[in-house]
């Protein structure tokens, strides 16, 4: 991170300073947002909309307005390779399901994510595909300067590891292929598969407990496979050295370090005590290891050196039939598989026939995509480098806190990997790839039940709650949610079996301050403006206390924005146009009842102010309302430039006269679903 992003820390956390008199966050030159990516096995459910790319569109959007539109790149994709794909295609089609080939299957459902993101005003500048037209060829090409890049440096390491093997099928497993329990300890996963689980626990195969092929139902045997893995456990003290980095920024969640850190523990084995005895008489025959028990637990655990070790104690243990949990640590983290669905592998030493796990590849697919994007608009195939290895810019990723592990730990190392044979940073260089910054999002529950299309509870498909509400009514429930804090349940009245008539929406709690605060006082100026003032646009000095509260709020929105509070945004936006509303409640009737019209000038330039401000601070979040709003204050797209945050509707006229727009009866900036008015 460069000196331009460099946070200074001291006082964003005295919340009760005056904002007035507080430094202002540091936003990068350039930056690259990106979306966690969808399978292209399914379409997007509401989790994948509400859960990410809301608050990952709010944050381009903001950046496009905070520091010109030309310097940011939102990129997401489908994510078209790997066993769930595999295993969903082979499914339909023996169902009589699906006909046509598998890349068919996948741009069918890209297609449909895609409509869907569109609906929900997601605003990407590519929605690209790892496995289809353009963005494919980009991403072999990376893949294979990444994977040459690593081998030249000395990263990539050749292993022989054990993999499944369906006898009766007569194939090798992958990924979803084989289902078991999570062999991590204390692990809450439904499902485990052939080398993570459901939460993102990684593991070594053979270590997966009851392990049965999807295909037979069978218990695959363990044959001898050939791969090519980055050994993450060479990297812990780097690792380490990252997570202290992350945990002083202000811009990185406590989620996001504390996740790692579960990481950065020695390799070891949980028992069961009442294995105790059984431990006992065999522990001579492990490798050294020191034994940690505690009174209140109901494993006592085995700590080893390295992974080496653990894994000779753990052969011992099988034998003896002793059951045992591993604990969160760093392994090898495999690059490549045989599965014929992937991005196929370069050959080093001789090595044919490889493609890389669906995981890896995911990780540098954002960076294929913003070369893709860049193609397009005809820049030279350099030009991504701007926005990926260079000091004044930056990279945010918004994932889901399962995908950790993944982004955390084993992008970064990778990352750091391209440096260099020579010492390694957790700063990189101008000119080496930059180490983005983790946006990650609690579990966003539904009717308090953790949803997943793989799971018992299936949660609705993003599509369908545009039955029941406007896409920012639901963008503004998204964001008030609060997911960078903790998981929160989504709760859509119409799809609640458990809701009474009478019963409150939760979901239109923040789509109200819109569709009835924000409308009504902005309509009632230009109403106001037409029957007072011919339409125009009063001009004139703003009062103190409204310009005063409108650069508080400015700033506070800033700083918010810089943090990722989304809850906090929306919070403060609720006060501040609410506020506008009371101030225009109290004194245009008192200027009414004074029938006082220099009073009700003064009013109109007030709350005009209010309008102009709670536009701007609302246009990422309600794009769509506030975009009209501006059609009918008739200025042009300067009026979002925050260069110009602090400006007046007067000083946008320069002085002069201004016409608005007239405003037909009971319009709305921000209409409420068809549904919903009766």
């Amino acid at each position: 991170m460069g000196k331009e992003n460099k946070p200074d820390n001291r006082p964003f956390r005295r919340e009760k300073e005056n904002i007035l008199e507080m430094p202002r966050p540091s936003f990068p030159k350039r930056a690259v947002i990106t979306g966690g990516m969808p399978y292209g096995n399914k379409t997007l459910h509401f989790g994948h909309v509400g859960g990410v790319f809301v608050q990952a569109d709010v944050l381009a959007r903001f950046l496009r307005d905070r520091i010109g539109k030309e310097n940011v790149i939102f990129v997401s994709g489908t994510d078209c390779y790997g066993s769930p794909i595999v295993e969903s295609y082979r499914s339909l089609c023996e169902k009589g399901e699906f006909s046509g080939s598998i890349e068919d299957f996948v741009r069918k459902n890209h297609e449909s994510q895609k409509q869907t993101l569109k609906e929900y005003n997601i605003s990407l500048n590519l929605f690209a595909a790892s496995g289809l037209d353009e963005a494919k060829v980009e991403h072999k090409k990376l893949t294979d300067i990444l994977m040459q890049m690593w081998y030249e440096n000395g990263y990539l390491e050749k292993m022989v590891t054990r993999q499944f093997y369906d006898a009766k099928a007569g194939q090798f497993l992958n990924g979803r292929q084989v289902v078991g329990k999570c062999p991590v300890e204390n692990c809450n996963s439904d499902k485990g598969y052939a080398d993570e689980c459901s939460m993102g626990h990684q593991y070594m195969p053979e270590e997966l407990i009851d392990p049965k092929s999807t295909l037979t139902g069978e218990t695959p045997e363990m044959r001898d496979v050939t791969n090519w893995y980055i050994d993450l456990t060479r990297f812990q003290k780097l690792m380490e050295e990252y997570v202290e980095d992350i945990s002083g920024r202000e811009n990185v969640r406590p989620l996001v370090a504390n996740t790692i850190r579960e990481f950065m523990t020695p390799p070891m084995v949980y028992i069961k005590n009442e294995l105790y005895e059984d431990y006992e008489k065999i522990k001579d025959q492990m490798p050294a290891h020191t034994l940690n028990t505690a009174a209140n637990k109901t494993s006592f655990s085995l700590e080893f050196q390295n992974l080496k070790e653990r894994d000779a104690a753990r052969e011992v243990l099988n034998q003896h039939d002793i059951r045992f949990r591993a604990g969160k640590t760093l392994v090898p983290f495999r690059l490549t598989g045989n599965i014929a669905w992937g991005v196929p592998a370069p050959v080093i030493e001789g090595e044919e026939g490889l493609t890389i796990w669906v995981w890896p590849e995911s990780l540098w697919a954002p960076i294929s995509f913003t070369r893709t994007y860049l193609k397009q608009q005809g820049f030279d195939e350099e030009e991504w480098k701007k926005f990926w290895c260079s000091e004044d810019a930056e990279v945010f990723q918004f994932i889901g806190q399962d995908n950790i592990y993944f982004y955390g730990i084993a992008e970064m190392v990778m990352f750091m990997a391209t440096q260099g044979k020579g010492p390694l940073s957790v700063h990189p260089k101008d000119g080496q790839l930059t180490l983005p910054t983790l946006v990650a999002n609690n579990h966003i529950l539904f009717l308090n039940k953790k949803a997943s299309s793989s799971g018992a509870v299936k949660p609705p498909m993003a599509e369908e709650l545009l039955d029941y509400y406007t896409a920012e009514q639901l963008r503004a429930h998204f964001l008030g949610l609060g997911l960078g804090l903790k998981s929160v349940s989504f709760q859509p009245k119409p799809l609640n079996p458990t809701a009474g008539e009478k019963d409150a929406d939760p979901v239109l709690k923040e789509g109200k301050l819109l569709s009835n605060v924000f409308n009504r006082v902005a309509r009632s100026c230009f109403y106001t403006a037409q029957k007072y003032n011919n339409g125009m646009l009063p001009l004139g000095e703003i009062s103190e206390e409204v310009l005063k509260e409108g650069k508080e709020t400015i700033l506070k929105y800033e700083r918010y924005m810089y943090r990722f509070e989304f809850h906090s945004v929306m919070s403060l936006m609720d006060t501040y146009i609410r506020n506008a509303n009371k101030y225009w409640a109290k004194h245009i009737a008192e200027a009414d009842k004074a029938d006082d019209n220099e009073a009700r000038q003064q009013v109109l330039r007030d709350v005009f102010h209010m309008v102009r401000v709670a536009a701007v601070l609302m246009h990422p979040i309600a794009p769509e309302g506030t975009e009209l709003l501006l059609d009918y204050l008739g200025f042009g797209e300067e009026f979002w430039d925050w260069n110009r945050i602090f400006d007046t509707l007067y000083d946008f006229c320069g002085g002069q006269e201004h016409q608005l727009k007239f405003l037909e009866p009971r319009f709305d900036f921000f209409p409420m679903h068809q549904s919903q008015i009766g």
